[in-house]
């Protein structure tokens, strides 16, 4: 088995840090499981994917590092 695509560490601390490249980054390599989760009858449900692009983008802002709980 090989080894997973992950987002770099470096990628996830920028985004964490608020940095819009980075957050950018984070979506552009979810965009496909991101599209997959949003067919409906064979169509991408825009609001859908919206809304799933808020929330990863939301728990970004609200992972922390360092293991404590926010």
């Amino acid at each position: 088995m090989g080894k997973p695509n992950l987002v770099p560490y470096e990628t996830i601390i920028r985004a964490t840090n608020g940095e819009p490249e980075a957050v950018d980054e984070v979506l552009q390599h979810y965009s496909r499981q991101i599209r997959l989760a949003t067919l409906e009858n064979g169509h991408i449900n825009k609001d859908t994917e919206d809304s799933i692009k808020r929330r990863l983008v939301a728990a970004l802002f609200q992972f922390r590092l360092d293991g404590q709980a926010t």
